[in-house]
């Protein structure tokens, strides 16, 4: 069974910011790689601290994990298994604590503790740097449509987003090449963007498919006609059939959420009959005289 964060630092789930922070550097001392040679146990075990204090030691990451919004990885995904040097290569907010100067002030500088990992063997160690995290609200069409946003990030630098047309709520976007410097020439990471998408007052989402209700006005329900409406995209003509009723459902073919092969969900359109806002004496007189409508009985069955 997998260990949670708090297991491997050897806390509580209540501990403070301090006490996670000294069990920390404590465990960091014991297992160093560069303090254990050849001890492959110790140096695993170092990794998995790393990242379990990577996580509990953020405020923001500590509270998703014990809110059950993430997992132990730091993301709503699995993530590629780390190594050591992806823990030494964060740069930034995202920086590991163990690259701090803070972290390690009553040990050494940062300088001087590069200096002791890579520059012994008189070679230079080169690593992947890590990834940084985003949160980017749209609003539905902007999702659905697709748009350009541009995105700060905790350490003020800003990127310009890419949203590709049909974009879900909860989806996480890879910007690659935006995450930590790397390492002795080593690659980037990467920008994990998650989207929140907003709701939007008329249309609803299922799937890729678009729901929505279309007022209609008595004579539209009774004679039929071609009436516009809106979608995602844009407004359309729809052909209402003739004694329409409120609950009658269209469908719009290829008027949905577009896919990444290039293929749209469809629309569904409910149609609800308004009356007029004001009387209208014609329609009052209209009424009167229609005989069927008095023995028309709509809640017939409702007492079943």
């Amino acid at each position: 069974m997998t260990k949670s964060p708090y297991e491997i630092l050897g806390v509580k789930p209540e501990a403070t910011e301090a006490q996670i922070r000294s069990a920390y550097r404590r465990l960091a001392r014991q297992l160093h790689p560069d303090l254990n040679p050849g001890d492959r146990s110790s140096e695993e075990r170092f990794k998995e601290v790393s990242a379990a204090y990577d996580l509990l030691g953020d405020a923001e990451k500590r509270a998703r994990f014990d809110r059950g919004e993430i997992d132990a990885s730091g993301v709503e995904r699995p993530q590629p298994t780390y190594s050591y040097r992806d823990f030494t290569s964060r740069t930034g907010a995202d920086r590991n604590p163990y690259a701090s100067d803070a972290g390690f002030a009553d040990m050494m500088d940062s300088d001087e503790l590069l200096a002791e990992l890579f520059g012994r063997s008189g070679t230079r160690m080169r690593a992947r740097g890590g990834d940084h995290y985003g949160r980017l609200t749209l609003d539905f069409l902007e999702a659905v449509n697709g748009t350009a946003k541009r995105l700060t990030l905790p350490d003020g630098s800003i990127v310009d987003v890419t949203v590709p047309p049909g974009t879900r709520d909860g989806q996480v976007l890879r910007l690659r090449g935006k995450g930590g410097a790397g390492l002795g020439g080593g690659r980037p990471g990467d920008l994990l963007v998650e989207v929140e998408v907003g709701p939007h007052h008329h249309f609803v989402r299922k799937g890729d498919d678009i729901h929505f209700e279309l007022p209609i006005n008595l004579r539209e329900a009774v004679l039929g006609g071609r009436v516009e409406t809106p979608t995602p995209a844009g407004t359309v003509v729809v052909s209402v059939p003739k004694h329409s009723n409120t609950g009658s459902v269209l469908r719009l073919k290829g008027r949905g959420v577009p896919r990444p092969d290039g293929s749209y969900g469809d629309a569904y359109v409910t149609l609800r009959v308004v009356l007029p806002d004001r009387p209208d004496p014609e329609l009052e007189a209209f009424a009167s005289r229609w005989e069927a409508g008095k023995t028309h009985n709509p809640r017939a069955g409702m007492e079943e």
